[in-house]
């Protein structure tokens, strides 16, 4: 019997099998060919779809709006405070309201809570954008890059660097688990103010996952470490989107001796490429980044303007295939 994934819901990808993954991933090659090839796709034409922002985006919100697209549907955006959403109007009541309108709703905030309450609610398939803890449709894309350049991903390396723990750091570490990929988190080992790490339950529940694919779970604070080996070497921004503006003097005293410069690149595989999931702190061509150079002297965060523009780096594959795999999802759940 095949995978079907009609109806259900797209929230984190603990709620995934294997199996169920790896429909998804080659379903999205399938579209991002269909694409290049100038191929119609328009299967899910008079279906309509509601994007609900709480935090702004470049990346999801295209990669939404292009799918449904041309997966024939029609959309609707609304962007933060232009719904009544938790303010004049419970969540439960929204999703009520908008799941007798809408075949899909997807979410982009803060809390996991709020998107599981909107799919316990709307009687609609809901996905997840983005939430505190988890970003799944960015971990597809992920996968999906690095077997464009690998081809089978069992038995790779995957290290991030800098922060431990996050929504892409802990959305990487379940697929990475539940598909065979060896995950490292490289990052300051720390208590205190700024410091980050992994909730123990949830470690070992990817830990047991990882066993039971033939692959491991590390985490560590060597640099040497995380980079040795490595066929892709990821990080992301040290300070997220919703958190406070004075985190960034104390994480960047930790995370600078794990910002992924042209040596860490070296103490990888020769055939290691660079990957994020943007946006990124890499020169100082963004207001943020010239407040921080400002402020702390730093021109350079997460990862060096180096290996950033390298031939190494995947970043705007990635972005591409944000759109590719969330068509993916859309498609899946409402056919």
């Amino acid at each position: 019997m095949g995978v079907s994934l009609s109806g259900r819901h797209f929230l984190k990808l603990l709620d995934y099998t294997t199996e169920e993954i790896e429909y998804l991933l080659a379903l999205a090659a399938d579209f991002k060919n269909a694409k290049r090839m100038g191929m119609p796709h328009k299967y899910l034409e008079g279906k309509n779809i509601v994007l609900l922002f709480e935090k702004t985006s470049t990346r999801t919100r295209c990669a939404f709006e292009v799918g449904a697209m041309d997966l024939g549907m029609g959309v609707t955006y609304l962007e933060p405070g232009s719904s009544q959403m938790g303010k004049k109007e419970s969540i439960e009541d929204t999703a009520r309201v908008l799941g007798r309108m809408y075949d899909g709703i997807e979410y982009r905030g803060f809390e996991q809570e709020k998107v599981e309450c909107l799919a316990e609610n709307a009687g609609v398939p809901v996905w997840n954008g983005l939430t505190t803890e988890f970003h799944p449709t960015q971990a597809l894309a992920d996968i999906l890059t690095m077997r464009e350049e690998f081809g089978d991903t069992k038995g790779l390396k995957l290290t991030f660097f800098g922060k431990h723990a996050g929504n892409v750091a802990d959305s990487l570490m379940i697929i990475c688990a539940k598909l065979g990929i060896n995950y490292c988190s490289c990052g300051p080992i720390a208590t205190g103010e700024g410091a980050t790490s992994y909730d123990p339950e949830f470690l070992a529940e990817c830990e047991r996952i990882a066993a039971e694919n033939g692959c491991t779970v590390t985490v560590t604070d060597d640099v040497e470490e995380g980079a040795r080996d490595a066929d892709v070497i990821y990080t992301d921004v040290w300070v997220g989107m919703g958190q406070p503006a004075e985190l960034w003097k104390s994480r960047i005293a930790l995370m600078s001796p794990y910002r992924v410069t042209s040596e860490v690149m070296a103490m990888a595989k020769p055939t290691a490429i660079f990957m994020h999931c943007l946006p990124s702190f890499h020169d100082t061509n963004t207001t943020v980044g010239k407040e921080i150079a400002e402020q702390f002297g730093v021109t350079e965060m997460e990862v060096s303007d180096e290996v950033f523009e390298s031939k190494q780096s995947r970043v705007f594959q990635e972005a591409e295939n944000r759109m590719h795999t969330i068509k993916a999802v859309m498609y899946a759940t409402l056919k």
